[in-house]
């Protein structure tokens, strides 16, 4: 079997009402999406998404006329292509959907069939004062989730705090939360300082009594003694990683034990393969592995068939806030966007490979122009 075509379709998506994700200084009207298709000469016809691939068509020769059953060669080959470029893991999210669909089991069983569902978070991406928050949150427990995940900004600590707060007060003790602070990556342009470690520690040291289950990238990622110290000094445990763009730079995560919670996301940090070493050393660890999953429905997919592959958790991360983001928003050019059952689970679709059915009219109708 040989690659005969790469295919990306660039789409964007207009939004209304805008989404003002808490990472991203200006509202988004849009939201754009590239589809990587793998075609072969014998048929079979693989898909991923997760970064833009801008700029990917340079490197497309080196995978063309090749096996795409070869994987661990064709992910040094994007990790060689990673140290020049973009992110341009989506291309072997779309190769084990191959390698699925010819074996004839899904990635999940691929990658160690450990579970075929897994509990799933609320991942909330504005920020929303104390009120509507708890009203979100409220409407999440009864669409479903068990867990939520809320953001708060470095420059706004005593909103997000009190948004925590009523958030606690308004679903009750048996629901798990969690914090995110957005330290460990910026957006464009964005010079301005982070929260010093004193600060993170007081911050973390609230977020205790409130019983919040994980602190996500508290400090910038360099700085491996502040957020051991975060945890050793509040008990609170640390999360991160999920942009995190090498393989040495996770392994150093662990070996420094930085971390109680890995975050890798498969199609924007290191990929399938490499998560699911990294997902194996932190369980060697008793950590916990859980990736970040803020791309699109294919790109929550391909983190899903690891996570569930390896056995990780205990949650996995579902970009979830009503009525900014919505799964039909996310999920725009898939036939069905993926929900969370009534129990508030995420299951992995049976069909081999990544299970995704992609709305091809969906696809060409909202081709990104000039694209």
């Amino acid at each position: 079997m040989k690659i005969t075509a790469i295919r990306l379709d660039r789409m964007r998506l207009p939004l209304e009402p805008p989404f003002h994700a808490a990472w991203d200084p200006v509202p988004r009207t849009w939201f754009d999406a590239t589809l990587v298709t793998v075609e072969t000469d014998e048929g079979v016809v693989g898909y991923g998404s997760g970064d833009t691939m801008d700029g990917f068509e340079a490197h497309e020769h080196l995978f063309l006329g090749r096996d795409p059953m070869a994987i661990v060669n064709h992910v040094k080959t994007l990790e060689t292509i990673n140290f020049h470029a973009g992110r341009y893991w989506p291309l072997e999210a779309a190769l084990w959907d191959i390698i699925g669909k010819v074996s004839g089991l899904t990635v999940a069983g691929l990658f160690g069939g450990t579970a075929d569902r897994l509990p799933a978070y609320a991942s909330f991406g504005e920020l929303r004062p104390p009120a509507e928050r708890a009203e979100a949150a409220l409407a999440a427990k009864e669409a479903g989730f068990r867990a939520m995940k809320i953001r708060v900004a470095r420059d706004r600590l005593a909103e997000g705090l009190a948004a925590v707060r009523a958030t606690r007060e308004a679903v009750g003790p048996d629901i798990a939360l969690m914090v995110d602070l957005n330290q460990s990556w910026r957006m464009s342009g964005d010079i301005e300082p982070a929260l010093d470690l004193a600060s993170v520690r007081a911050f973390a040291a609230e977020l205790a009594e409130l019983n919040v289950l994980w602190l996500e990238e508290p400090l910038p990622q360099y700085d491996i003694d502040g957020a051991r110290m975060v945890r050793a000094h509040t008990g609170v445990r640390v999360a991160g990683g999920e942009m995190v763009r090498t393989m040495p730079e996770l392994l150093h995560l662990l070996e420094s034990d930085a971390l109680d919670v890995y975050q890798p996301d498969v199609v924007l940090s290191v990929g399938m393969l490499r998560a699911r070493t990294i997902a194996e050393l932190a369980f060697a660890k008793h950590r916990w592995f859980t990736p970040h999953t803020w791309s699109n429905g294919l790109g929550v997919l391909a983190n899903l068939h690891v996570v569930a592959g390896v056995g990780g958790g205990p949650y996995v991360e579902f970009p979830y806030d009503p009525p900014g983001w919505t799964p039909e928003r996310r999920d725009f050019f898939l036939a069905e966007p993926l929900q969370v059952d009534a129990d508030g689970y995420l299951n992995v679709p049976a069909a081999p490979g990544l299970g995704a059915e992609i709305d091809h009219d969906a696809v060409r109708r909202w081709a990104r122009k000039g694209a």
